[in-house]
């Protein structure tokens, strides 16, 4: 095994650990895109879950620690595409202030599109 610095994260056990974290994460998301879209709603558990998900993955990634992957641009854009489509679907069902949906609109387009910048410019590092 090999250890590169005095850092919690910095010997390969750790980014072994934090990849399968980061893949248990990348997974929950992958299962709640494939699944029913009624799980998708803004009330439901994967409503909440999966943004909440694309946020930790862009904490893990920015810390620059080895060991977490990231999905391919192309595919947290189908996620963004899926998931906001049944946002887009459902959210007025909940009736909420209109500020509100516009703001929260904001930060989950944000959300997806901040990841798959993230995802371009770590595969981007790598191919050089």
């Amino acid at each position: 095994m090999g250890t590169w610095g005095v850092g919690n994260f910095d010997c390969d056990a750790a980014a072994d650990h934090l990849g399968v974290l980061a893949g248990k994460l990348v997974a929950e998301v992958g299962e709640a895109m494939a699944g029913d879209p009624v799980g998708l709603e803004p009330d439901e558990y994967g409503g909440v879950s999966v943004p909440c998900n694309l946020e930790l993955l862009l904490v893990l990634v920015r810390q620059g620690w080895v060991g977490v992957t990231l999905p391919p641009p192309e595919v947290i854009g189908a996620w963004q595409e899926r998931f906001l489509g049944v946002w887009e679907r459902t959210i007025d069902d909940l009736e909420p202030d209109p500020a509100y949906k516009d703001a929260r609109r904001v930060v989950l387009n944000e959300t997806f599109e901040r990841l798959a910048e993230a995802s371009a410019a770590v595969r981007g590092a790598a191919s050089r």
